[in-house]
């Protein structure tokens, strides 16, 4: 029997700012479950909720609409307004207070652009705050109970205005030595690293978060296949289903990232993920791949695909929906933004935005 929800297990980019009638024809016919958008999709705020609602509008079941909003560099919005403090500026100011303020206004913010989850917090912890493995100025601690602090701050804020939170990178990118948007990392620490450095973290946030998302790392004492953690059955099911116990939603990071397309297919990548354990396959540059995606999950077995399934119909019980949309109140949001710039770096430091990673290709980090 042909189905007809199987779109609802991919997460999937939009090419620009505005949905063109080609790209709208095919999220109406595969009903991808979610959206997940960049800087590339933001021009104004007005344009920017219009986007989000047209999505929403082509969906017969109500979309997650997801972005990349952590503060500094990973700042989808500093596009259209003022951009937040990152993780490392915040935990190095040390007030909980500031943090947990800095979770609320992105909460709020986001809400009323349509969004109702947010790829937050980021749960690595940083050996190296210079490290070139894509986390620089994103973590929020350099020792396990101040990562567990701030950014359960950040993460209790942000899920008091109704916005959903995913726990990122699993099982741990800190001592990535590659950025995994280019070439795919080894990760050569011991188990009992692991459990008392990064696991520690996750396993604190197991019952907290919204959502996982699994990173594009090999870690050999966890898999001896090379292969990344995304597509790792011992690794997504094993580990983070079943002996951590977490019950929500899990996807992949981006499948479009060098650390997949460099090791594996397509069609392969996507059949792995799903087997691995994933509810959600997350596809966010090669849009035009979204239908061989689909032909890729037709295949599948029923078993493979009612889980996921599941998982996702349950999350999406809970999404909040948009409030209403204001010029004059996402003014208001986005002063509330400043103040916190100047509260974090001073009224001087504030007027200047981090600076984007020259050694970066132009992928937008996430």
């Amino acid at each position: 029997m042909e189905r007809s929800d199987l779109g609802q297990l991919l997460l999937v980019g939009v090419p620009g700012p505005e949905l063109d009638p080609e790209t709208a024809k095919v999220f109406r016919q595969i009903q991808p479950g979610g959206f997940v958008l960049f800087g590339r999709n933001v021009r104004t705020p007005s344009q920017l909720r219009k986007l989000v609602d047209d999505l929403r509008d082509l969906c017969v079941i109500e979309p997650i609409v997801a972005i990349d909003q952590e503060g500094g560099r990973v700042s989808r919005l500093k596009l259209i307004g003022n951009e937040p403090p990152n993780a490392q500026q915040l935990r190095q100011k040390n007030d909980e207070n500031l943090i947990r303020q800095h979770g609320e206004l992105t909460g709020n913010l986001l809400r009323l652009f349509g969004f109702n989850l947010d790829l937050c917090p980021v749960l690595d912890i940083s050996f190296d705050d210079e490290a070139d493995n894509s986390l620089r100025g994103r973590c929020w601690g350099t020792s396990v109970p101040q990562v567990i602090q701030f950014a359960g701050a950040f993460h209790d804020g942000l899920l008091s205005t109704g916005v959903l939170t995913c726990g990122k990178h699993f099982p741990g990118y800190a001592a990535a030595g590659l950025d995994p948007h280019h070439d795919l990392p080894t990760i050569d620490r011991s188990r009992t690293e692991l459990e008392e450095c990064e696991l520690k973290i996750f396993r604190a946030f197991v019952d907290r978060v919204s959502s996982m998302m699994i990173g594009h790392a090999w870690y050999p004492v966890l898999d001896p296949e090379k292969i990344p953690a995304s597509l790792s059955q011992r690794v997504v099911t094993d580990l983070l289903k079943e002996e951590l116990g977490f019950k929500g939603l899990v996807m992949t990071d981006d499948l479009d990232m060098g650390a997949i397309i460099n090791e594996v297919g397509f069609a392969e990548a996507i059949s792995r993920a799903v087997t691995a354990g994933n509810d959600l396959a997350m596809i966010c540059h090669r849009i035009a791949m979204v239908r061989d995606a689909y032909d890729t999950l037709r295949r599948l077995p029923s078993k493979l695909l009612d889980p996921a399934l599941s998982a996702i119909a349950e999350i999406k019980r809970h999404l909040a929906p948009p409030t209403t949309f204001s010029e004059e109140a996402f003014r208001s949001l986005d002063h509330q933004v400043w103040n916190l710039r100047v509260a974090v770096l001073g009224p001087e430091l504030a007027k200047y935005r981090s600076p984007d990673d020259g050694k970066r290709s132009p992928v937008e980090v996430y």
